[in-house]
This record gives C-alpha cells, sequence and structure tokens, in this order.
C-alpha cells in the first residue's frame, strides 16, 4: 500500500503538467486563429450572388441538351452545345448577363432589387448547390424534379388521334365563324384561304345568324398547322352535304421527345397556361394516337447546372419589388 501510494504526487505533477501545456498550446492556437488572415469568402444562405450556369438535362429524352444558359458563348454555339426542344435564344449578347440569386428559401415570388439589381427565386436545389462556393469556383449541381420543377401534371397530358375528319360542309353561327376567321368578312360567294390547313374555303350563304362554308380540299393536299405536315388523305362528297376530309398526321415513333407542337384550334388540356405550345412524347402507330405533353419541358426531369460564382454579397435588408 505505500509503494502504491507512493506515486500519486509524482501521477498528479504529471497531470497537472499536461493540462497546463494543452490549456497553454490552446491559447495559443487560438490567439494566432484569431489573427490569421481571413479565407476567401464562401455562400452562405442569406447571401445574394450572381453566376454564370449552363443548364442542361440529366434525363428524358433531350438528356446532354442545355435547356438555358446565361452565357452568349454556349447560346450561339449549337456544335459543342447541342440545344433542347425548348430552348429559346435571347435577341443578343447584352441579353446574356450572370444570373441574380438569393441563397435561401425565403424569397419573394417575385423577387426583390438592392444595389440596382434583381434578385429572384430559384429552385430549391440550385441554391442549396451554391452552399459552400468561392469566388469564380465552378460545381455541377445535380437537381432531381423535387428539388426543381416537380412532376409532371398528367391532366396537362393528352392523347390524339394520328387519323381524323373534318366535314366538306359547315353551317356555323356567325361568332364561331369569326372566331375561325378572325380577319375574313362572312360574304355570300367569297372564296379565301384557310389559314390552318391551306385549302380554299367558299362561303356557300351568310346571314345576321350564321355563315355555311364549302372546304375546297383534295387528297395530296399538305399543310402544317400543328408543326408537322398533315396530309388529306381522302375527300369524300354526298348530295346531302355529309361528305369528310380525312386527314392523317404525318408521325412515326421516332418523333416522339423531338418535336414541340402547336395547338393550333386552342382546345389541348393546359394549352392556355403552355402558350398552346406541347412536345410529341410518344407515337403509338397500333392504337393510332399520339401523346402531346403540355407541361414545361423541365418539370420531372433531373437537371444539371453548370454554376460559377461571380459575386458574393453578404445578408443585407431587402426591398420586395412590387
Amino acid at each position: 500500500m505505500v509503494d502504491r501510494f507512493s506515486w500519486t504526487p509524482a501521477i498528479v505533477l504529471i497531470v497537472v503538467a499536461v493540462v497546463a501545456a494543452g490549456a497553454g498550446s490552446a491559447a495559443l492556437y487560438l490567439h494566432n486563429k484569431v489573427n490569421l488572415p481571413p479565407g476567401p469568402p464562401t455562400v452562405a444562405v442569406g447571401d445574394n450572388v450572381t453566376v454564370n450556369y449552363i443548364g442542361i438535362f440529366g434525363s428524358g429524352p433531350d438528356s446532354g441538351r442545355v435547356f438555358d444558359t446565361s452565357l452568349y458563348s454556349v447560346s450561339i454555339n449549337g456544335a459543342a452545345y447541342p440545344k433542347s426542344l425548348e430552348f429559346s435564344a435571347r435577341a443578343n449578347a447584352a441579353n446574356y448577363t450572370p444570373l441574380p440569386v438569393h441563397v435561401g428559401g425565403n424569397t419573394p415570388q417575385a423577387g426583390y432589387s438592392l444595389g440596382g439589381q434583381s434578385y429572384i427565386q430559384v429552385v430549391t436545389g440550385f441554391w442549396q448547390g451554391l452552399v459552400g462556393l468561392q469566388g469564380n469556383q465552378t460545381k455541377a449541381v445535380v437537381v432531381p424534379p423535387a428539388l426543381g420543377y416537380g412532376p409532371k401534371n398528367p391532366s396537362c397530358i393528352g392523347t390524339e388521334p394520328l387519323s381524323f375528319q373534318l366535314p366538306v360542309l359547315r353551317t356555323m353561327p356567325g361568332t364561331t365563324f369569326q372566331k375561325l376567321y378572325p380577319s375574313q368578312l362572312a360574304t355570300s360567294g367569297t372564296e379565301f384561304r384557310d389559314p390552318n390547313y391551306g385549302w380554299n374555303v367558299l362561303i356557300l350563304a351568310a346571314n345576321a345568324s350564321f355563315v355555311t362554308i364549302e372546304n375546297l380540299a383534295s387528297p395530296g393536299m399538305a399543310a402544317d398547322p400543328s408543326g408537322w405536315t398533315l396530309l388529306v388523305t381522302n375527300v369524300t362528297s354526298t348530295a346531302n352535304g355529309t361528305g369528310q376530309i380525312t386527314l392523317v398526321n404525318q408521325l412515326n415513333p421516332e418523333s416522339a421527345g423531338r418535336i414541340v407542337g402547336t395547338d393550333y384550334l386552342g382546345t389541348g388540356p393546359c394549352s392556355a397556361s403552355a402558350h398552346g405550345k406541347f412536345i410529341v412524347t410518344a407515337v403509338d402507330l397500333a392504337n393510332g394516337t399520339y401523346t402531346a405533353d403540355y407541361n414545361s419541358e423541365v418539370t420531372g426531369q433531373t437537371l444539371i447546372f453548370f454554376v460559377t460564382v461571380v459575386n458574393i454579397f453578404e445578408p443585407v435588408a431587402a426591398t420586395t419589388t412590387a
């Protein structure tokens, strides 16, 4: 027992020395850390930044194609940067500038103005991918649909027939006539060109209430009101005016995902919100149908943004734009 406790004072001295040395080292570390020059600023939540970006599809029929960019050089270079179906080039180089972004999820929908710049709301995956980046640092940010533009709205997808018929003779209210042919006066005996199908239309009779027309179509005529060839394959004529014009959309399975269509009649699902545009996503020859998707091309897809931080501005009070 005596020998055991005889080491206690020595052990205590060693422990005290180690603790004292450690405390001294910690103090020295903290002193030096505080006085070290700060490193490059990095993007943090709440900051306002400007970034250059190239957005490409990471999934879908346009995978690998650019759908948007802030760089003029990328916009005009179709060979190195092939574009997606709905890519929209801006008028000139002056319209390509770094994008002002608020880093966070509390940006007003309309954005806000700071220092002469309007900081807009961006999808969650975009701003989250900026956190931790330094100025002039580039990163590939992968954005799944849940953090991007969300899933597709199934109610904005419709199935249309490849073949359909129109009447040779048609009687309609005067208001309908004006809607179909807004620049044409309803005068009996007048013949004019149909703006959608290209054949001539003869006004057989017109009064204050109704207009009767004859569509002067013939087999072999072609038009492209939707953005692809629509072919007249047959025209029947009967004495009682029940003749029909048969038209066939010239689409095939290879057309899927490669054609932007125009809803020239304005009857498609979600046509108004889609500005009358849709993408042909499937062609079923066996069933004689094609699928028209009025969702924006970026919905339901994984997106990849190559982002480069240009400037980082620390949080300041924002003024919401009207």
